[in-house]
Parts: structure tokens; sequence; C-alpha cells
């Protein structure tokens, strides 16, 4: 069965900075992308990343710190001069942000640039959280006003077929260790789906995925829980988007053990 949704494009940033764009979950959005212009750096292979798998978009160049700063700079410059406003600077791209070698150092520059020209806009990064082990992606992390981190589940096999770690030591339990340093700082989103991936079921939708979810979301404690669907095209066509009824059915679930969950 194929995506039973509209698709639109499947594409990479093509630049550092892009938009504004209307976030459906994040509003007014500035993005940034800290990788390769020509192709995708990543820890995840996700059967659903809209840039693709990293066999056919492999990356080139990640930009220097300096030129980060320096168009981040020039865009909030321009932007501010027009009279426009930012609810949110959003890290995000093609592939994982916190894998920059000096990304701590480009979330204290964007600090810095965000006080400066638009005090109000909050500082967003979309991760998959494979880097939280690291002490200066955790650190950075804990400086942002929206550290938004990917949980679609808490069993290795069902990872392993959705998101499909680089890592072969990839450890689920590590990271749901790992989110739950952050103290509640911390929003976890997680990915609704069903299908086929190279002959197998991919459903992380039943009871069974969803209840040890909220699981691990006790362990995390996360300050809000994002859920959602296919919006985007997909790499595997077998997918099917899960509608938006049956998410709110999981969040009146997940909201009754306790947590603000959003529905995407």
């Amino acid at each position: 069965m194929s995506v039973n949704y509209k698709i639109k494009k499947m594409s990479l940033f093509n630049s550092i900075i892009f938009g504004p764009i209307k976030s459906r979950r994040l509003g007014n959005s500035l993005g940034v992308n800290l990788l390769p212009d020509s192709g995708k750096v990543c820890t995840f292979d996700c059967i659903y990343c809209e840039c693709g798998y990293n066999k056919d978009n492999k990356g080139g160049k990640i930009p220097s710190k300096e030129r980060v700063v320096e168009e981040m700079a020039l865009k909030f410059e321009e932007l501010s001069k027009k009279g426009e406003e930012l609810d949110v600077i959003t890290f995000a791209g093609n592939g994982e942000p916190t894998l920059h070698p000096d990304f701590s150092e480009i979330i204290d520059s964007t600090i810095e640039l965000r006080d400066k020209y638009f005090p109000d806009a909050k500082i967003s990064v979309l991760s998959n959280s494979t880097e939280t082990g690291k002490n200066s992606v955790f650190e950075a992390l804990k400086k942002v006003d929206n550290n938004i981190l990917k949980l679609d589940s808490t069993f290795a096999e069902t990872v392993n077929l959705i998101d499909k770690p680089v890592n072969k030591s990839y450890d689920i339990n590590n990271i749901i260790d790992n989110l739950s340093r952050f103290n509640g700082k911390a929003i976890v989103q997680t990915m609704f789906l069903r299908g086929e991936h190279n002959g197998q079921k991919v459903d992380n939708t039943t009871d069974k995925e969803v209840d040890a979810l909220i699981e691990a979301y006790k362990k995390i404690s996360p300050k809000q829980i994002m859920i959602y669907s296919l919006d985007r095209p997909t790499p595997e066509k077998k997918l099917i988007k899960v509608e938006k009824s049956e998410l709110e059915e999981i969040a009146t679930k997940m909201r009754n053990a306790g947590f603000d969950v959003v529905v995407g």
C-alpha cells in the first residue's frame, strides 16, 4: 500500500539559512541548516526522512562556524529592517544538527544574535537524540528554549526498522537515560506511522508500543510531547499516514498519564 497523503517534492535544504516558513508545530520559523547544502549527514537513516536515504544523498562539506554565524547575522539584520517578526529560530536541515563540530559555540552565538534582533523569539533544535551523550551537545541543548528530542519507539527492533541507527552500538535504553538527564528541560517528539519496509510490517501505534512509550516518558519527564505523522514524501513508499483522529486518541491516553501533548 502506498502513501495516502498529498506528496510534496522530496528535497534537501540548499542553503544554511532558509525561510522564514510557517511550521505546523512551531509558528513563524527561520531555519538553520548546519550540514552540507549538497547532501545529508545523519546518525539515523529513517525510512520516513524527507531528505531521503543517506546513501542517495551523501553529504559534502559542513559549513564553518564562522560562515553560519555570518549568514545568520545578515539574515537577522535583513528581517529586522523589514519589520518582520520571528516566533522561532529552528536548527534542522539535512540530517542531525548536533553533528556539527562547533554546535555548542554556534548555539552561544545564536543566543547573542537572538537577544540583539529578536529577543522574543525561541530557539529550537530538532534532534534525533543520538548525540545527547556528548557533554558539549548536552550542555548546549540545555540552553535552548525548545530542546526537541526524538523518541519513536522504546523497542530496539522497531527503532532499527523505522529509524535505522547508523551506529550499530546504538542502545535505546542509553538514549532514554540521556533524555532523563535533562530533568524536564526537553520536548519529546514521536512520529507515528504504519506500512511496510523490506517486507517487514511497520506499526508503532499498537497498545504495546504506546504503553512502552508512556513508561519511557515517565522516566524522561518532558515538559511536552509532540506526536505527529507523515506530511512529506518518504524514501520508503509503502508507508501510511496515521490520521489526526487516531493521533488524538493516542494523545488522550498520554494525557491521562499526566503529560502535555501536542498533536501535529
